[in-house]
């Protein structure tokens, strides 16, 4: 998804330390927060490290309701994709809006590193 959209790794620069990225996104260059003073781009393998230090599984939307394309993207704990995948539609860390039909990314579909 980031890469042929044009997203680039970005790290939150009030959260990383000198062992590595601390929060971590997606970010592209047209979006509103594009240019946000508190992300910082890091490299894709610094990207992945984090995301499978902290067990995070990628939820992302290709398209809009309306056919448009989307660069919807949630980074969420794997326990929380992998319930959602078994219809547990209640499962997040933190109760709020859901997005229907959100394909999720884990270590071993093709957009991870363990999976190309």
């Amino acid at each position: 998804m980031g890469g042929a959209r044009g997203g680039r790794p970005a790290a939150v620069r009030s959260t990383q330390s000198k062992d590595g990225a601390g929060i971590i996104r997606i970010e592209f260059p047209n979006a509103p927060n594009a240019k946000d003073d508190n992300l910082e781009e890091i490299t894709w393998d610094e990207f992945f490290e984090k995301f499978d230090e902290s067990n995070l599984a990628l939820l992302y939307q290709e398209e809009t309701a309306s056919g448009q394309r989307s660069n919807f993207n949630k980074l969420v704990g794997r326990e929380t994709a992998e319930a959602r995948e078994h219809g547990e539609s209640h499962a997040t860390r933190r109760h709020g809006k859901r997005r229907e039909n959100v394909p999720i990314v884990t270590p071993n579909h093709p957009l991870s590193p363990a999976g190309r």
